[in-house]
């Protein structure tokens, strides 16, 4: 178990439905990395940006993107996690896959999906909640959408870190900042957003500001709005066991059961 995990976020913008020049991109903001980090964090459909156009960009689970994922994670030796366009058994899904650099793959279909534009007319909701267990940290990934419903990220499982992967637009981006603070206050977790910049193929903004939270919502890493930016971060085990030994509110939580 680390005391330590060291986290690359990646603010970047998307090239329209072009998963190939995306693989290019994110190769080449990964390559300047010159530190050693544990997890390398990308946005929302990070080979495509936020399309309904699934059928024409849709990859498999043996596809070029996942192989790329777990090649990457072998090269840097770190954790690489993001979320693509998956056809699986006749359904698309918004599927953020979690790559550790052995190349084990854990997976999690976005739970919430994203009514205003349509995206359960294409896209299968998913079921279940994942927990990641890595280098001794449980991790909780979630995907854009799934920040504005708080029961579904309440912390039962007593993870340590919520992570956020997005495509969370300009014109709310203050609800983005309000509600990644609220979840890691909520759960006593480091809160972790990483969204992209850019305009996208249907003339959406948007502004990133991806930032880290901790427990008490203090944030401790952000970037630069609307611009490209890696912002490495080192998260801190000590930091959660003191301060939920101090303040001991998840023993207070509430019972419930998501149906």
């Amino acid at each position: 178990m680390q005391d330590q995990l060291k986290i690359a976020l990646l603010q970047s913008d998307l090239v329209w439905e072009d998963p190939k020049q995306n693989r290019s991109r994110f190769s080449e903001k990964i390559q300047a990395i010159h530190e050693a980090v544990d997890m390398i964090i990308l946005p929302e459909m990070f080979s495509t940006g936020f399309t309904m156009n699934a059928k024409a960009v849709a990859e498999t689970m043996d596809g070029e993107t996942v192989r790329w994922m777990q090649e990457t994670a072998l090269k840097t030796n770190a954790a690489l996690m993001g979320s693509l366009v998956i056809e699986d058994s006749g359904h698309y899904y918004n599927r953020l896959l979690f790559v550790e650099p052995s190349g084990a793959i854990a997976t999690y279909n976005k739970r919430h999906t994203f009514t205003l534009v349509g995206e359960e007319k294409t896209y299968t909701a998913g079921t279940e909640k994942i927990i990641v267990d890595y280098k001794g940290w449980k991790i909780c990934p979630l995907i854009c959408y799934d920040l504005r419903f708080p029961v579904w990220a309440r912390n039962t499982e007593d993870y340590d870190v919520l992570i956020y992967v997005a495509n969370w637009p300009k014109p709310r981006v203050e609800a983005w900042d309000a509600l990644l603070k609220a979840r890691a206050i909520e759960n006593m977790s480091y809160c972790i957003g990483v969204n992209r910049v850019g305009v996208d193929g249907v003339n959406i903004e948007y502004l990133g500001h991806s930032a880290v939270y901790d427990v008490l919502g203090a944030c401790i890493a952000n970037t630069r709005p609307g611009k490209e930016q890696t912002v490495l971060v080192s998260l801190e085990k000590r930091h959660i066991t003191a301060y939920r030994s101090k303040f001991k509110f998840l023993n207070d939580r509430d019972a419930f059961t998501v149906v």
